[in-house]
């Protein structure tokens, strides 16, 4: 919510006319850091739509929704015209609230500028003001929070009255922070008020911060005047705010048990207060869900409530002294519950503990949402705060963040921000606004099917196709529905139920599946965009650099490929949609750049640095040359590469060393294959499961394995088996709930608890690699035509899960006729844990090869998740203990005859390919777009100086030294 504070003001402006006003006004924003200077024009459209006077001398500016691409930051200026201003619809006008608002923050100040409208003299007085404070003062509304709690009772008090029951009271509302002295004095000078039943009334209104009542109840039973004194109710007084405090007394009076509460301690006081009896049992349960009690859990709640059979309340254990139905959705809400809140439910009568303790199991088991344990140590309730506008990135400086996607860009930029949609939250007919979003969701499903059809690339189709799934998703419409019934509008309702589930999202330990959040970001805009009517604005004809604060698979398939010559993102990671989509289709990319990337001008210049993750704004005319020269080099050595790319990889002295291409999904083998791939060094076998509901029977695997092989035409396949777990759920295997799926239960160590998928992968890639005919002659059989088959275990700590695999493997050897099946198979590991790595001599022995995993490898051994926006940029595979663990795997390999590959992102790092070399390595296997480049910096170095480069960096301290010491060679 906006707020307005002294430093937002302006005193003292004159103006011709309302558009020299407004000038003012949207320079003001702009001087301020909130906007760029193209928001003034989304201020004139605004007016010529409809006026924004609000009344009493008071105008609320505010752009378009197509001007809000314009806002960097979400605040006010207010503007004082003491003379006034005729605005354009006849009104005079002494004060504007401008706003420069990323959403409809304009309905917040709307809502706290009504209290003036109604006013006498306001508008004089705003016109006559001469301090900040003044208009503040006026025009400002604080929130009002009451007080009923533990810490504004007073028990026990040694008391000889009353009166002194009545100041202990008070006493204890001042240290409670609700008070001053004054309102002390005030109750002092008053007589407390006899309600009946032993309870007594003293309130005042001075000195009152916050509205708040204690209870003051002496250590003894009291009589004064021949009338019992059970306790002094002592009341801080402010407006109407307090009217509920006082309905609370009332409600207690009413029940006649007033006389009972002498003794009580506070917990049960203040149950009494919320209007439970002492008949009532009682239990608590701390609110597990994510997002609090929003609808779909609080119709859980309800729904196990009314299933008890008898009156169950609820109220908040801190601060809500208001019990309420359990059975009333609307009450449930209202409570406003959130994640680690305690809930206390009471009820009376037969079978009351049996129904708490199932209205509290259900609250701990999440109601109908999956939730993790709450930790209060970890999660304390985060202050608000305004935010400091971010400051502009300095020009002709690098400024760092995550390499995304390999390449170099020089293009003006183009700032693309999140569309921001105008739309009411209410609804009165549920079953238009029903209508409504169903159609809205029609049409968005039809349009991501005509993006299916046209994306470029099998990454980008796929993620669409995704999002398809995403979007009919029956429990996304079912919580919009729940929405619509409480009168939401089809826009708010749908949104919420997007904000749910990708907050849900965010919540999870694992990073890949975090930043999925975005998808259904993307899929909910797409929806909300045909509900409001609003279009993306056009990016610029010419070729530009795309800077947005996160980009979604719908934005990239919209791309022209031909205009955009790199992509800047202020979020996102390594593994974020926006980082593989960009590698997919060949863009350059840097991502999570930050807040401050956002501040860039529309058409100032750029330089991206998709290998050294960095960019640099407004780069001088000596660094723009160099920049140039890099680029033209890169050109033109990837024009060379291209040219040369069916040669056989060596280097420059002869040695060979094999490139191949990392895959996630088979289609894609013809085009690594005309791209010069000399075999597949990763086939992600998952892609094919979670392409699936159910899990894939053996005919469906052999056709998709055989679809990759007979593209490979003999080339050899490395199939790694199904790499899932609590990182990379399937929904029809469902894993336990894991602190850190990372280090859980996924990989290998999943596979080998059903065995019987492991077996039916193994037979399928058996079975369709089998030989096939030589040409011409079908009568010769398979012999000598078997196509070369890897398969390779993901995630092995030692040898004993190998060995487990193995005997799997070997049994269907003995079980397939040789004429079914190829004969040229290879059982190999992966090394991404560091144990394998360290235990590689005792795996050399029995496994048939090594691929390093050098992603993986490099966040284990380096303890850094190699998503992290901070910490990233130092999980580097070049780090001399990755190093190391490579190279104690090469010996260990070579020793027994075994090949090494590498397939993590280091393959096909210019700098690294020499050291790869040096150190041994037969293999690199590189996304397919990287393999021409690859070969080409292969035949540039020399095996003896590979191994010299290999020397250098294992004698370094840090990956930065390592860098360094190759950069000078």
């Amino acid at each position: 919510m906006l707020t307005l504070r002294q430093d937002d003001i302006l005193l003292d402006r004159r103006a011709d006319d309302w558009r020299m006003a407004l000038d003012q006004a949207a320079e003001a924003l702009h001087e301020a850091g909130l906007v760029e200077r193209g928001y003034r024009d989304g201020l004139l459209d605004r007016e010529a739509q409809s006026s924004t006077f609000l009344g009493n001398a008071i105008a609320i500016p505010h752009g378009t929704p197509d001007s809000r691409r314009h806002v960097r930051r979400t605040g006010v200026r207010v503007l004082q015209f003491p003379a006034g201003v005729e605005w354009h619809d006849g009104n005079r006008v002494h004060v504007l609230v401008t706003i420069a608002a990323q959403s409809d923050e304009h309905l917040d100040i709307l809502r706290q500028l009504t209290h003036v409208l109604d006013r006498e003299g306001v508008a004089e007085r705003l016109a006559a003001a001469d301090s900040c404070g003044e208009i503040a003062g006026l025009l400002s509304r604080a929130v009002v929070e009451v007080r009923l709690d533990a810490d504004t009772l007073c028990l026990g008090f040694p008391a000889r009255d009353r009166q002194e029951l009545a100041l202990a009271g008070a006493a204890r509302l001042r240290q409670a922070g609700c008070v001053g002295s004054d309102f002390v004095a005030s109750v002092a000078e008053r007589a407390p008020l006899g309600l009946g039943q032993g309870l007594w009334l003293v309130s005042s209104e001075r000195g009152v911060e916050v509205p708040a009542l204690s209870l003051a109840t002496a250590d003894t039973r009291l009589e004064e005047a021949g009338e019992p004194v059970t306790g002094v109710f002592c009341l801080a007084a402010q407006g109407d705010a307090h009217r509920g405090l006082l309905e609370r007394i009332l409600a207690l009076l009413d029940t006649g048990s007033a006389r009972e509460l002498h003794g009580l301690d506070a917990e049960t006081l203040l149950a009494r207060l919320a209007g439970e009896s002492a008949a009532a049992r009682t239990r608590q349960a701390r609110v597990l869900n994510a997002h609090g009690l929003h609808a779909r859990p609080a119709k859980q709640l309800v729904q196990v409530a009314r299933a008890q059979g008898l009156a169950i309340r609820v109220r908040l254990a801190d601060g809500g002294f208001d019990a309420v139905s359990a059975s009333s959705l609307t009450k449930v809400i209202n409570l406003g519950a959130r994640r680690g809140q305690r809930l206390v439910f009471s009820a009376e009568g037969e079978g009351a503990e049996s129904a708490l303790e199932a209205i509290c199991n259900a609250v701990a088991e999440g109601l109908g949402e999956q939730v993790l344990p709450f930790d209060e140590s970890r999660e304390q309730t985060a202050v608000v705060v305004d935010e400091p506008a971010p400051e502009p990135l300095p020009a002709d400086r690098p400024h760092p963040a995550v390499a995304a996607s390999p390449g170099l860009a020089i293009a003006p930029v183009f700032v693309l921000r999140t569309p921001h949609f105008d739309y009411p939250q209410r609804a009165e007919d549920p079953a238009a606004e029903a209508r409504r979003l169903e159609q809205a969701i029609h049409e968005g499903s039809e349009q991501l099917e005509a993006l299916v059809r046209e994306a470029r690339g099998g990454e980008v189709a796929q993620i669409l196709s995704m999002h398809e799934e995403m979007l009919g998703d029956p429990e996304l419409l079912e919580a919009a529905r729940e929405q619509l019934q409480e009168g939401s509008s089809a826009e708010a309702a749908w949104w919420e139920a997007i904000e749910t589930a990708a907050r849900a999202q965010e919540m999870l330990a694992d990073r890949l599946l975090a930043e999925r959040a975005a998808d259904l970001r993307d899929v909910g805009r797409r929806v909300l965009g045909v509900l409001c009517r609003v279009e993306l604005p056009e990016p610029p004809a010419h070729p530009y650099i795309l800077v947005t604060e996160d980009v979604g698979p719908s934005d990239v398939a919209r791309l022209d490929t031909s205009r955009v010559r790199g992509l800047l993102t202020a979020r996102g990671g390594a593994t974020s949609h926006s980082a593989i989509l960009a590698r997919a289709l060949g863009i350059p990319a840097v991502v999570g750049a930050g807040s401050r990337v956002l501040t860039l001008e529309d058409g100032s210049e750029l330089i991206l640095d998709g290998e050294r993750g960095r960019v640099i704004p407004a780069p001088s005319p000596e660094r723009r040359e160099t920049a140039e020269r890099r680029l033209a080099e890169r050109r033109r050595r990837e024009a060379e590469a291209w040219e040369a790319r069916f040669q056989e990889a060596r280097t420059r002295d002869g040695h060979r060393v094999e490139v191949a291409a990392n895959l996630g999904n088979t289609a894609h083998a013809a085009d690594a294959v005309e791209r010069g791939a000399e075999g597949v060094g990763l086939l992600r076998t998952e892609f094919l499961f979670m392409a699936h509901a159910q899990e894939p029977d053996l005919d469906t695997q052999i056709a998709e394995y055989r679809e990759a092989l007979d593209a490979l035409n003999g080339r050899p396949l490395v199939a790694r088996t199904l790499d899932v777990g609590g990182d990379k759920p399937l929904p029809y295997w469902p894993v336990p709930k894991e602190d850190n799926p990372f280090l859980g239960l996924r990989g290998i160590r999943l596979a080998l608890t059903r065995p019987k998928v492991l077996e039916t992968q193994f037979r399928a890639m058996l079975m369709a690699a089998a030989g096939v005919p030589a040409a011409g002659d079908p009568a010769a059989g398979a012999a000598g035509r078997d196509r070369p088959l890897r398969i390779m275990l993901p995630m092995v700590k030692d040898v004993s899960e190998f060995r487990a695999a193995k005997a799997i493997l070997d049994r269907l050897l003995e079980e397939i006729p040789e004429a079914e099946r190829t004969t040229d198979v290879q059982l190999g590991v992966m090394i991404e844990v560091p144990s394998c790595a360290l235990l590689a001599p005792t795996l050399a022995a029995e496994v048939d090869f090594f691929s390093v995993g050098t992603n993986d490898l490099t966040q284990y051994t380096l303890a850094i998740d190699r998503g992290h926006p901070e910490l990233s940029a130092q999980a580097d595979g070049l780090h001399p203990a990755v190093l190391k663990l490579i190279e104690m795997t090469v010996s260990a390999a070579h020793a027994q005859g075994k090949w090494v590959g590498v397939c993590g992102e280091l393959a096909s790092d210019a700098v690294a390919v020499p050291v790869l070399v040096g150190l041994g390595v037969d293999e690199l296997s590189v996304s397919a777009r990287q393999v021409p480049l690859v070969k080409a910096r292969l035949a540039e170095v020399d095996l003896e100086e590979a191994r010299r480069q290999a020397g250098l960096a294992l004698a370094q301290a840090t990956s930065e030294a390592v860098r360094d010491a190759l950069e000078v060679r």
